[in-house]
C-alpha cells in the first residue's frame, strides 16, 4: 500500500506544452539544435523548422531547446505568433538589453508637421525590419561581451503575418551575415512550410532545418512505456504493454494521455502492480480527453457541409479518393471540392496524393465513426 506522504508524482505529462519524461523520436532534433550550438555560426541546426499535425509535440520542442540554449548560457525569447509580434520582440529584446524604451518615455513626442509619434514611426511596418534588427544587434553587443548568444523561437508560425516574418527573417538574414551569435527556431502547422518557402522576400529560410515530427514507431512507445513505468516504480506485463503501446496509434498526445490514466488508474488503487482493467480504464479515460482537446475543438466553427465531407472520409480506414468522397456526399466533384480545400487550408485533412486525402488530425476519423 502507498500512503499519502509517499505518494509518487505521475510521470506523463499530457498538458499542452508539458514536457514528457522522454522524447521518444525526437532525439535527432534535440542533438542537431545542440551541436549548432556548439558548431558556431552558419552551423545549420541554429535556423530551424518544427512542423507536424496538432498535438505531435512542436510546443514541447520549442520548450526543451530553449532549456538547451540556456545551459549554453544564452538569452532565449520565446514568443507565440499573433498581432504585434515584432513589437514584442522589440520591447524584449530592449527590456534585456537593460535600454530605457523610448515607447515609455517618449509617446508624445511626435515629428514636426506629421502628428506621428516616435514609437509609432519606430514599430510602422515600412520601418520594422530596421527596427528590429536595431534592437537585435543591441542586445547581442552585450550579450557577446560575456560569449554568450541569443536565441528566439516561433510558436504558431502559420498565424504570423507576412509583414511581421519579412521583419524577422530579415533581422536575423543580417546578425547572420555579421557572423553573431543568434539561432531562431519556427515551429507551426505543416502549410507553414509552404507559406514560408513560397515568399521570395524570405527565401533564406529555405536552407533552414526542417523537422517533421510524425507519428512514433509503436515499438519506441512500447519501450518508452516500459521505461517510464518502471523508473516511477510501476510494472506491467508485456502483453498490457503492447495492448497500451498501440492504442496510442504513434500519436504523441495520445501517448501521454493512455500512460497519465494507466498510471494514475493504478495509483488510485495504492499499487505498484498494473493490471488488465487499469490499462482498460485507461485508454477509456485517454480517449474522452482526446475527443475534448482535439477532436471536438477542431470541428467547432465547420460548417455542415465541412463536416459532410469529413464524414464521407470516415468511411475510408486510410485516405480517400476526391471523387468517390463527392459521390458518398451525394454532390458534385466541383462542388466537394469547394469544401475540400476549405479543409486544406484549415488543415484538418491533407493531401496524401494527386486526387487523394486524408485526415490531417489524428483520430479524428475514430471520433467521426462513433458518432455517426
Amino acid at each position: 500500500m502507498l500512503h499519502a506522504c509517499n505518494r509518487r508524482m505521475n510521470p506523463f505529462k499530457p498538458t499542452a506544452g508539458g514536457e514528457p519524461p522522454l522524447l521518444i523520436g525526437r532525439e535527432r532534433v534535440i542533438r542537431d539544435f545542440d551541436k549548432g550550438l556548439d558548431n558556431g555560426v552558419g552551423a545549420p541546426g541554429r535556423i530551424m523548422l518544427i512542423t507536424g499535425a496538432r498535438g505531435t509535440g512542436k510546443t514541447v520542442m520549442l520548450t526543451v531547446l530553449g532549456d538547451k540554449a540556456r545551459a549554453h548560457k544564452w538569452d532565449v525569447i520565446e514568443e507565440t505568433a499573433s498581432d504585434g509580434l515584432c513589437e514584442r520582440l522589440v520591447n524584449e529584446l530592449r527590456s534585456k538589453e537593460g535600454l530605457i524604451d523610448k515607447l515609455t518615455i517618449a509617446p508624445s513626442i511626435s515629428f514636426a508637421g506629421t502628428g506621428v509619434s516616435l514609437g509609432e514611426a519606430e514599430l510602422s511596418p515600412k520601418r520594422m525590419p530596421e527596427t528590429l534588427r536595431k534592437a537585435m544587434s543591441a542586445r547581442l553587443d552585450v550579450l557577446e561581451k560575456h560569449d554568450a548568444g541569443l536565441m528566439i523561437s516561433i510558436d504558431e508560425t502559420q498565424a504570423a503575418s507576412r509583414a511581421d516574418l519579412i521583419a524577422i527573417a530579415t533581422a536575423i538574414q543580417h546578425q547572420i551575415r555579421e557572423r553573431r551569435n543568434v539561432a531562431i527556431v519556427f515551429a507551426g502547422l505543416p502549410q507553414m512550410i509552404s507559406d514560408l518557402f513560397d515568399d521570395e522576400v524570405i527565401t533564406f529560410l529555405r536552407r533552414a532545418r526542417t523537422n517533421v515530427l510524425a507519428d512514433v514507431p509503436i515499438s519506441d512507445v512500447k519501450k518508452a512505456f516500459a521505461q517510464t513505468f518502471e523508473d516511477s516504480g510501476m510494472s506491467i506485463d508485456n502483453e498490457l504493454l503492447d495492448k497500451a503501446a498501440v492504442s496510442t496509434a504513434g500519436y504523441p498526445y495520445m501517448i501521454q494521455l493512455v500512460g497519465y490514466y494507466i498510471w494514475d488508474a493504478a495509483d488510485s488503487r495504492d499499487s505498484t502492480m498494473i493490471c488488465e482493467e487499469d490499462v482498460s480504464e485507461g485508454i477509456r479515460e485517454a480517449h474522452v480527453d482526446l475527443d475534448n482537446a482535439v477532436c471536438i475543438p477542431e470541428l467547432h466553427g465547420l460548417s455542415k457541409n465541412d463536416r459532410a465531407y469529413l464524414e464521407a472520409m470516415a468511411v475510408s480506414d486510410g485516405p480517400s479518393e476526391t471523387s468517390e468522397i463527392a459521390k458518398r456526399m451525394g454532390r458534385s466533384a466541383k462542388y466537394a471540392a469547394t469544401y475540400r480545400k476549405r479543409l486544406l487550408d484549415a488543415y484538418v485533412i491533407q493531401q496524401t496524393d494527386r486526387g487523394e486525402v486524408d485526415f490531417a488530425v489524428p483520430f479524428l476519423r475514430e471520433y467521426l465513426r462513433r458518432r455517426l
